[in-house]
């Protein structure tokens, strides 16, 4: 394997685990083909396929999820004790025996595979988009090659008798589908016999090379809220004698946001934002309906679970006062990404064993939504910013825009960082 990066780590052994050119070449391609055929929550079926078919050829037991797509994949456990596809119920139950046993638990390394519903407007690059309005803008591709890479770099360390705690792939469908593939992926028994879990997400604001980490919440939550308000119509001459609907549909959109963030802590970052508004067809005529939507955020977990009834609340405290009929329709996403200080540690261990101290920032809270979110509802982990900026370049190619990319550099840093993780982590 490729000396490179390669650094001490405490006793003065090599650490191993960097990738051969070979390799880093390959990883490039299945990210370039991914990108090519984007395929949206629970319908990444070529996806899945993909990865089950080259983690199969290096020698390992993908199991694909109870949901059709998405899989995970042990590596470091005895022949005849991976999660493959026939004997998925006992590997569970040997996974979950070892903590019960005593045992730590598998350091899990998790991505997510699906991509978004926008276009690729990239008007120049080789491998954009193949499939109208559907487009990896967010880094799901890069997420998934990294996972795959150092699957594929752990499996030949264990071959080679250096892998000395098992570890397993967790590749997650519908990340991007509130409120996100996760709980349908924890209940098909991806974290048993997992103990801690980590992750990356790409970051465009951050050089690649680089990695943004940060202790404690380092994404927020967010939750999509749907009003309707109904109400007796009328004439804009004798609005007395209706219910006002624009004006309490204008009341719920100014006065909600300002009612809930009253009501909890002001640090905890609770704010309702709307995206639409919609009411009525004719200038002298008052409406009977209205609709309203937007997004909660919330920076702070106990303010996100108490949420709900807040905004429930002071919404209907507004429709009351204009004799409107609410009808709040709150859907949960996903709660913040709040790291655990022990993992976040071992990746900034990782990355600097790996690039040194230098290649390591801090990164500050995004009002971003991530699922990764539920995962630390079971287990400890952690998830660092991935730097895919270009060094030099100018222009920031944005998450969520249809001519986003990443410097593919970060795939080899991603790779090594989890592979660096994942020895460290068994010495800790």
């Amino acid at each position: 394997m490729s000396r490179e990066y390669e650094a001490d780590v405490p006793g003065g052994a090599a650490l191993p685990g960097t990738l051969p050119d070979a390799l880093r070449a390959e990883l490039i391609a299945f990210r370039r083909d991914m990108h090519m055929h984007p395929e949206l929550g629970n319908q990444e079926f070529r996806t899945t396929a993909a990865l089950k078919a080259r983690l199969e050829q290096a020698g390992l037991k993908p199991r694909v999820l109870d949901i059709g797509t998405g899989l995970i994949c042990d590596i470091g456990i005895d022949a005849g004790e991976g999660a493959g596809e026939g004997d998925a119920g006992a590997a569970r139950d040997r996974a979950r025996d070892r903590v019960v046993d005593g045992g730590r638990g598998m350091l899990a390394l998790r991505a997510d595979i699906d991509a978004l519903p926008i276009p690729d407007t990239k008007s120049d690059c080789a491998y954009r988009s193949t499939v109208p309005g559907r487009a990896h803008a967010c880094g799901h591709d890069v997420h998934t090659t990294v996972v795959l890479g150092a699957g594929l770099v752990l499996a030949e360390l264990h071959r080679q008798g250096l892998l000395p705690h098992p570890v397993r792939l967790i590749f997650q469908p519908a990340e991007e589908v509130l409120p996100g593939g996760a709980p349908d992926a924890i209940e098909s028994g991806v974290l048993d016999g997992v103990g801690r879990i980590i992750g990356v997400h790409c970051d465009p604001k951050v050089d690649a090379g680089r990695i943004g980490l940060r202790h404690g919440p380092i994404t927020s939550a967010c939750d999509r809220l749907e009003v309707s308000l109904d109400g007796a119509g009328g004439h804009t001459a004798r609005p007395h004698l209706t219910t006002d609907l624009v004006t309490a549909a204008a009341r719920v959109v100014t006065d909600v946001p300002s009612l809930v963030a009253r009501r909890v802590d002001a640090r905890s970052g609770l704010a309702v934002t709307w995206g639409r508004v919609e009411s009525g067809h004719a200038c002298n005529v008052i409406p009977q309906h209205a609709e309203l939507s937007g997004t909660v955020r919330c920076l702070d977990l106990e303010a996100w679970r108490q949420a709900p009834d807040l905004v429930h609340a002071a919404i209907d405290e507004i429709a009351n006062l204009y004799r409107a009929k609410s009808e709040i329709n709150y859907i949960r996403g996903v709660p913040p990404v709040v790291n655990d200080p022990a993992v976040t540690e071992l990746l900034h261990e990782a990355m600097t064993s790996r690039r040194g101290s230098h290649s390591v920032e801090d990164t500050e809270q995004s009002l971003g939504g991530e699922d990764f979110s539920w995962y630390l509802e079971h287990v400890p982990g952690a998830m660092a910013r991935l730097g895919v900026r270009t060094p030099g370049e100018r222009t920031t190619r944005d998450l969520h825009r249809g001519d986003f990319d990443a410097d593919e550099s970060a795939i080899t840093v991603g790779v090594e960082l989890f592979t660096a993780a994942a020895l460290l982590d068994a010495i800790r």
